[in-house]
């Protein structure tokens, strides 16, 4: 007796269970769950015939051509997929868009292969409805947001506090001009899928306050949902303060040694290129903002700094260019919106000191 068909998405989300979606290759690319693999019922083409068959002649007919177009090595090459995932996951289910006929014509399929396997009723529409309801609860959530200068290293505390959401990392953009990644964004619906499941996953385990980053609306190209960005902008603040030193050597460490690193990998020896014209143009992103005298003088210490890197591997003529972009752009911009939240502020103190406290202020509640 096979296990049944389920409406637990609470579950499937909490313990990563195993899903496998039916749906086209373009359906999934535009979202999708982490705990998901793409073994689809059709191809994009096949599914775009069918859909147009179905719209002209109804859906007994579209049905014939979808069994018509997936048939014979074709189709028993799609059920080997479908097999073989369910032999190595026996805990997962299948979907497809809303739970109907995709899910049933595949479950059918792998039945008569040997297999039962369960499908997740609703499907992708009411997986993904679930984690929207997540996000609207979350702006009711308790919050404690993580402000400071660029550069005070707030992404290292957010990774070393367990009651935490890393909103960088889950938008894969250290979220300033030069934070672009070599890898590229996730989707806004893969976003926030991730967000949503990290959220409910820490609401499950960890009651309480959640710490998380003072960002903008727009992390690179991914926007924070509405309703809990309104309820970071209300929330407390903690602020991360460390001195300037501190702060140039966390920059060091993750837009030149880190990301460079990131460049080497992908490119290979064309990486040392691409990673100095990366920087540039963030450079000249904000030029306007910098002005053109400022800009023309930190554009020369970085190409020094560039320059003696490739030259002789130090990293020491970076110094002077992350300063002066600290101290020009940077603080001046970030004096100005704290002006904005100043009666937000609940505490204050470097990285020890902020980690060590928010440990206590969970605890009081």
């Amino acid at each position: 007796m096979g296990r049944s068909n389920t409406r637990d998405y609470r579950r499937l989300f909490l313990e990563d269970v195993p899903l496998f979606d039916t749906r086209a290759p373009v359906e999934f690319q535009q979202g999708a769950f982490p705990n998901s693999v793409n073994l689809p019922l059709m191809s994009d083409e096949e599914r775009a015939q069918v859909g147009t068959c179905y719209k002209e002649q109804g859906q007994e007919a579209a049905i014939e051509l979808g069994h018509r177009l997936v048939c014979g090595e074709l189709k028993e090459q799609r059920v080997a997929g479908w097999k073989a995932f369910a032999a190595a996951h026996p805990e997962g289910f299948l979907y497809c868009f809303r739970g109907g006929l995709r899910s049933r014509v595949t479950q059918q399929w792998l039945r008569e292969a040997g297999i039962d396997y369960p499908y997740v009723e609703g499907g992708y529409k009411a997986l993904r409805r679930y984690l929207l309801e997540v996000l609207e609860e979350a702006a009711a959530w308790p919050l404690l947001i993580l402000g400071g200068r660029t550069g005070t290293g707030k992404t290292k505390v957010i990774e070393r506090v367990a009651a935490a959401v890393d909103l960088e990392g889950l938008a894969n953009h250290r979220g300033s001009s030069f934070g672009r990644r070599v890898s590229p964004q996730p989707t806004q619906i893969d976003f926030e899928n991730a967000l949503a499941i990290r959220l409910l996953k820490l609401r499950e385990s960890m009651p309480g306050t959640l710490m998380l980053e003072d960002e903008s609306r727009l992390i690179g190209s991914l926007s924070l949902p509405l309703s809990l960005f309104d309820r970071m902008k209300a929330a407390p603040l903690a602020l991360l303060e460390e001195p300037m030193e501190v702060r140039i050597d966390t920059v060091i460490e993750d837009y030149v040694v880190d990301l460079g690193e990131e460049y080497r990998r992908v490119y290979g020896e064309a990486g040392e290129v691409r990673y100095a014209t990366y920087m540039q143009e963030s450079l000249d992103r904000i030029r306007k903002r910098l002005g053109g005298a400022r800009h023309q003088e930190v554009s020369a210490l970085l190409q020094q700094a560039l320059q003696r890197q490739q030259a002789t591997g130090e990293l020491e003529g970076h110094r002077a260019w992350i300063e002066f972009l600290l101290k020009n752009y940077y603080d001046p911009m970030y004096d100005y919106q704290l002006q904005k939240k100043l009666d937000r502020v609940v505490f204050r103190g470097d990285r020890e000191a902020v980690i060590d406290w928010f440990s206590d202020y969970r605890q009081r509640g």
